[in-house]
């Protein structure tokens, strides 16, 4: 499409799935991410059908890790490989001589002559995250030179310097650590001629999205750190950072052209907006919310913190409800986040106002596991999974109660993901929240061993269930005590998740329901690990509220009208 108007036209007809498409810097070319098709696909193609209208054929599978969210199941020949497209003859070539890896993250030298990208080389590429960046000259069928070598993830998204002679990248930690991994920034040169140069670390905080600046001396990215994501710049020469921006907030989304620097910014009450980054401070371009910000009552979020009993300070969030009075206890709702290699930030958090709205306090814990407070903190909870996080989330709830801002009686407890997961760990260690919600969660790792898509991290972290049984009944406490879990618990997932299968949901509904616990579940038809469809959307935060209501604050719910307009029966 021209810029300037007019319609638009399409630009490429490849055959396969087109994940990821990069502009050539004169424009006369596109790098193009290419899978190619199942031979599904392309037999339903020569006859002039469509997927799922041919008689289906049984999936043969003979990969290690043979499944994930979204993508389904991995077959041995399905590979992501990069493919250049002349834009004036249509012509569609292959960029490497690499045949049985995937290839991502590729980008254009300033200078149009390579290409750097993110590959596995290893013999086994499922058996291990050892990616490296790897450099290659942008002509049909050239060959890859390898330019990292350190055994785990090299890559992210990495930056070519304004002058083409150096690469950014981030070094994440090895494969028994991976899912808590802090990413650091690192430099190597383009041609080889220098080996990788780590500069952050002694910051002990991860970074990503890095950028060089116009003159090439200091390079720009996100840190990760306690409640914030901010940018930064980082001298090359000296590797000093320097925090750009001191304000709490969060940066969803930081990008480069022409010398100018903008990055997606949000508070706790202002939705991301784009600013542009200016000798080390935002300058904000765009008002596309602030209408309708204006016409919400939007309560406020602020820090608090915690000692937990073994002396660790936890920090979190907690946001009252909208128009709540001083003096006054407020039901409250601990929701839990996910990753657990993530952190509840100062960005806007549609959650916490929505159930501000509806009168509760929501409280959101940094529990050891969470990023943004350093290598050690993320790393203490391997293989010791609802340990450290479940003494750190009630040793918060202690506190907000000790400061009497909620009411002990009144109080639930939920999350997605590992927030999911924690949920079961947390209403087997207390019966003290009346009501609980678990979305995509589990009790018992050992019934999702090859179900879900975390097979490197058991196999690694935790060991082969043969080898180590006893540790995997331990982390499976939620399940295997079951007996213990006096709360009534919603659990909720979609059919599609092979992140975290609703497997583990249904085993844990069954056992409460089994103990005579009131538990439902909810399973969402053709939903993936993150929801995509709005009508589930919005279902999903009315039975929360129901869920709440009636467990927490006693209230019967009236019956209500789905999204499709029929009654939820309760």
């Amino acid at each position: 499409m021209d810029r300037r108007g007019g319609e638009a036209h399409q630009l490429t007809d490849v055959k396969g799935h087109l994940s990821a498409y990069v502009w050539a810097p004169d424009a006369k070319k596109l790098l193009l991410s290419i899978t190619p098709q199942s031979e599904e696909e392309a037999a339903a193609e020569k006859k002039g059908g469509e997927k799922g209208k041919e008689t289906p054929k049984p999936i043969v599978l003979d990969r290690y890790h043979f499944k994930q969210d979204v993508e389904g199941y991995l077959k041995s020949n399905e590979h992501t490989q990069l493919f250049l497209w002349d834009v004036a003859t249509k012509k569609l070539e292959k960029l490497t001589t690499d045949k049985n890896y995937d290839e991502s993250n590729a980008v254009w030298s300033p200078d149009g002559t390579k290409i750097a990208y993110v590959s596995n080389h290893d013999p086994d590429p499922d058996r291990s995250i050892n990616t490296d960046v790897w450099v290659v000259e942008a002509k049909p069928n050239s060959t890859p030179k390898r330019l990292t070598t350190w055994d785990g993830p090299d890559g992210g998204r990495i930056a070519w310097s304004p002058d083409s002679k150096w690469i950014a990248f981030t070094e994440g930690d090895p494969l028994k650590l991976w899912q808590y991994s802090e990413e650091k920034l690192g430099i190597v040169a383009a041609d080889g001629s220098a080996a990788p140069r780590i500069l952050t670390t002694t910051l002990d905080r991860t970074v990503s999205s890095p950028l060089f600046s116009p003159d090439g001396k200091s390079i720009e990215l996100v840190v990760e750190d306690d409640r914030d994501e901010y940018p930064a710049s980082v001298d090359i020469a000296t590797g000093q950072v320097h925090r750009d921006v001191t304000d709490p907030g969060a940066t969803a989304g930081m990008n480069q052209a022409a010398g100018h620097t903008a990055v997606v910014w949000s508070t706790n009450t202002q939705p991301g907006e784009i600013y542009a980054l200016e000798n080390g401070s935002l300058r904000r371009l765009t008002h596309h919310n602030d209408d309708e910000v204006a016409s919400l009552k939007l309560a406020e979020t602020r820090d608090v913190k915690a000692v937990e009993k073994d002396g660790t300070e936890v920090h979190g969030l907690l946001t009252m409800p909208a128009g709540w009075q001083q003096g006054t206890k407020a039901p409250l709702l601990l929701f839990i986040h996910g990753g657990p290699n993530g952190q509840d930030n100062h960005a806007f958090n549609p959650h916490r106002q929505l159930f501000a709205a509806h009168g509760y306090a929501e409280l959101n814990v940094n529990y050891r596991g969470s990023a943004g407070r350093g290598n050690a903190y993320q790393k203490i909870i391997a293989a010791d999974w609802g340990d450290h996080e479940v003494a750190d989330l009630l040793a918060m709830v202690d506190e907000v109660v000790k400061e009497g801002l909620v009411d002990p009686d009144k109080m639930g407890v939920g999350g997605w993901s590992y927030g999911g997961i924690l949920t079961d760990y947390t209403i087997a260690s207390t019966t003290r929240f009346k009501a609980a919600s678990s979305g995509a969660g589990m009790g018992n790792p050992l019934g999702l061993y090859g179900i879900d898509e975390y097979i490197l991290q058991y196999d690694n972290e935790v060991g082969p269930p043969w080898k180590n049984p006893e540790k995997y009944i331990q982390i499976g406490y939620p399940f295997f005590h079951a007996d213990r879990i006096k709360t009534p618990t919603l659990f909720m997932g979609g059919d599609k998740d092979f992140n975290v299968p609703v497997n583990g949901g249904e085993q844990m509904y069954e056992a409460l329901k089994s103990l005579n616990v009131p538990a439902e579940l909810i399973v969402y038809p053709g939903q993936f690990h993150g929801f995509t469809r709005p009508s589930f959307i919005r279902d999903r935060y009315q039975r929360w509220f129901d869920w709440y209501d009636k467990w927490v604050l006693g209230k019967a719910p009236a019956p209500a009208a789905t999204a499709s307009g029929t009654e939820v029966k309760k």
